[in-house]
Formats: structure tokens, C-alpha cells, sequence
């Protein structure tokens, strides 16, 4: 009986992806020396000598695989996202999902220059209330892979613009992707516990986050008058008498 065939790494499958949108011209490195001796690459030279690199059948089945992997993660992702913008909406809260705000920050060698950071939180809310200092706008940042939490906490500056623009910050983890102590204290972390079936998540809290006094400036006031928040939650006992 073979053996099964081994799975790709991100990594693997970035450089196979660069190469089959390339016309193939080697880096002479390690990576592909694994790729060649996997058998997902194979060399080839031109009447002038000159070498490139194609991916082989098996190649482009390890490509198909990875891009496989990454639909998914995404749909589960995007998924997670939605649901929690749902029991946000419940908990009456006004809701965006992927804006694009820019967050001014001290500059690390002038504290009276402003470092601009774009930031573009998976979740935006903040309370339905006519009164400004009521509003608690909050940010909920969705993880559902331990390789993705573990890059965007190696990018400061992504964090600190997060904690700019809410008056409390939050990471929706996965359940089983990490534990509270990983996550920086000033975020609060809530577990999401896929149930039997894949019907929707269910929210433990791993630990609240800490709240902040703070009004939406300008820019933010700006972008959310020109976005559209998320449509009302279908109430599945009362908004389907319409159709019947």
C-alpha cells in the first residue's frame, strides 16, 4: 500500500501558486528543491540552455488542494463573522461588517506627530442610541486559524488602531485556536464553539473586555454615513408571515 501523499504547507503552496502565474523562472532555493524532489515541480530548458520550472499533474493536484483549504477557512471565517454581527444586532447594536478606517496613532519618534493606520475591522458597532456618549463603539476581530491570530498580534500597529477606534475591542477565536493568556489584556476574548452539524457557534466568554470612554471622530463618523450596516436579523418566528 503507498504512502499518502504528503500535504502542501502555505508555503509550498504560495511558491507553486507563484509559479503557475509566472513563466517560471527558478529562485534556486531550498523551497524548491523540496518542491522538486516532492515531484510537484519539474525543470525544463529552452534550445538557449536556459532553465525554468513547471508544475507537474501532481504539482497542480497539491495547488487545487491549498486553494481547497483556503475556501474553506474563509467560509468559516465569513461565516463566524456573520453570526456574530447577529447577536450583536440582538443585543441592540447598530452593525458594519468590513469598513475601512483609518486610526491615528503616536508616531513612535514624535508624540505630537499622528501615524495614520489603516485598519478594516471584521465587525463595527456601536449602540442604537441618540445620545454620543452612550454609543460604546466596539470592534470584534474574527480568528478562526491559529496561524492567522499568531501574524496580526506580531503587527502591533494593527491592534493599537483597533483600540483607537472602539471604546472596547474584542478577539472571537475559534474554539481550540488559543488560550486567553496569548491575547493581549487590553482585548477581551470570546470562544466560538461550532455546534453538532455546523449550525451556527455558540459564545463562551474567555474574558471581558476592558471599557473605554470614547466618541467615533470625524473620519469614522464619515465612513459609517456612508456605508450601509448590516440589514436587521431575520426573525424566524415573526418575518416569514409575510410570505405564507
Amino acid at each position: 500500500m503507498s504512502a499518502p501523499a504528503p500535504r502542501p504547507t502555505i508555503l509550498q503552496i504560495r511558491r507553486l501558486r507563484q509559479l503557475w502565474r509566472s513563466a517560471g523562472w527558478p529562485c534556486k532555493d531550498m523551497l524548491e528543491v523540496e518542491l522538486l524532489a516532492l515531484g510537484w515541480l519539474e525543470r525544463q530548458r529552452d534550445a538557449h540552455g536556459r532553465e525554468t520550472l513547471r508544475l507537474t499533474a501532481p504539482g497542480i493536484e497539491a495547488l487545487h488542494l491549498g486553494l481547497q483549504k483556503n475556501r474553506a477557512m474563509r467560509d468559516r471565517h465569513e461565516d463566524l463573522v456573520a453570526r456574530m454581527a447577529v447577536e450583536l444586532q440582538r443585543a441592540g447594536r447598530i452593525v458594519w461588517r468590513g469598513l475601512s478606517l483609518r486610526a491615528g496613532l503616536p508616531h513612535e519618534d514624535d508624540a505630537q506627530r499622528m501615524k495614520w493606520v489603516n485598519a478594516m475591522p471584521d465587525v463595527y458597532s456601536v449602540r442604537n442610541t441618540t445620545v454620543e456618549d452612550y454609543l460604546e463603539p466596539a470592534v470584534h476581530e474574527i480568528k478562526v486559524s491559529r496561524a492567522d491570530l499568531l501574524s496580526e498580534l506580531r503587527r502591533p500597529a494593527k491592534a493599537q488602531a483597533y483600540l483607537a477606534l472602539s471604546g472596547q475591542c474584542w478577539y472571537v477565536l475559534r474554539a481550540g485556536i488559543a488560550v486567553v493568556e496569548e491575547v493581549p489584556p487590553a482585548f477581551g476574548v470570546l470562544f466560538a464553539h461550532e455546534l453538532v452539524g455546523g449550525d451556527g457557534f455558540r459564545f463562551e466568554l474567555g474574558r471581558p473586555a476592558p471599557r473605554r470612554a470614547m466618541k467615533p471622530d470625524f473620519g469614522t463618523w464619515m465612513t459609517l454615513a456612508k456605508a450601509a450596516p448590516e440589514p436587521p436579523p431575520i426573525d424566524e418566528g415573526q418575518d416569514w408571515l409575510g410570505d405564507a
